[in-house]
């Protein structure tokens, strides 16, 4: 018994390995992105071409993506959130991480990944794009008419604020 790599916690054969054998085909948004970690961690590369969108299809270089999921060390993957991509719906998006190693560096995949439904009713990768960053303050912000934050007992407005 091997855990699957998508992070289920479930049996490979269970989860993601009949999508990887082509016996089946993923009913959700969140069950193809998932399979499609799978796919880099156990060299399933065919797969990945496959389960791409044939309108994004052009610019897939299978030879690159296979040296990559290679060359990298893959750590795990979080789903964080998923939007539509039911069995009943035609789009979905699926916000993930993917932590991996490559030449000895940690690195962290964040993206916003896009499913569509194909003509023939099957899931597809359609794109992604990463999330902007969240606003991070670690001062509290001063108002115009606070007290200056440097001391000097003026208004923030006719101080450090001009």
């Amino acid at each position: 018994m091997t855990d699957c790599p998508c992070g289920s916690g479930r049996d490979l054969q269970a989860c993601c390995g009949p999508y990887l054998a082509a016996e089946r085909w993923p009913e959700t948004a969140e069950a193809l992105m998932r399979s499609r970690y799978s796919a880099y961690v156990e060299g399933a590369i065919a797969y990945l071409g496959k389960t791409l969108h044939p309108q994004s299809r052009a610019d897939y270089d299978e030879a690159a993506t296979r040296r990559w999921a290679e060359n990298a060390a893959w750590l795990g993957l979080e789903v964080r959130s998923t939007q539509n991509g039911g069995p009943d719906a035609e789009e979905g998006v699926v916000e993930f991480i993917a932590a991996f190693k490559e030449d000895g560096v940690v690195r962290r995949h964040h993206e916003l990944a896009r499913f569509t439904r194909g003509d023939d009713g099957r899931w597809y990768y359609a794109d992604g794009q990463t999330p902007k960053p969240e606003t991070v303050r670690h001062a509290q912000k001063v108002g115009r008419n606070d007290p200056c934050p440097c001391g000097s007992g003026k208004k923030y407005k006719k101080c450090c604020g001009r």
